[in-house]
């Protein structure tokens, strides 16, 4: 996957989510790294499930450590980038979910 835009190297502000995206895809080029945000996704929305099965808010404590850390190590260990929640947490979070369902759906490969 080649980047989708020059601003790969940006790390400002964004004036919407649509403009920003773009920019968290080509953040996210490398396969592994994108696997391991797609693991980590879904280890975050089984977490939150069995949180709220189980009635034990204490798991959800649990929830960014599974998501950020399959996400980190993929940027520090196969993308070799700096992850995009240091610099735009709420979009990042918010793409990350998109990232898992275009995985999900085929529109972006896993």
């Amino acid at each position: 996957m080649r980047p989708l835009t020059d601003r790969s190297v940006s790390h400002g502000r964004y004036a919407s989510f649509a403009e920003f995206y773009p920019y968290y895809l080509s953040e996210h080029s490398n396969r592994t790294c994108r696997r391991l945000h797609f693991v980590g996704t879904t280890l975050v929305l089984i977490v939150v499930a069995a949180a709220l099965v189980a009635r034990t808010p204490w798991l959800l404590l649990l929830a960014p450590v599974a998501g950020y850390g399959f996400a980190w190590v993929g940027h520090f260990v196969f993308e070799k980038n700096r992850p995009a929640t240091f610099s735009n947490p709420f979009y990042s979070l918010a793409a990350d979910f998109v990232l898992f369902r275009d995985i999900l759906t085929g529109r972006i490969p896993f």
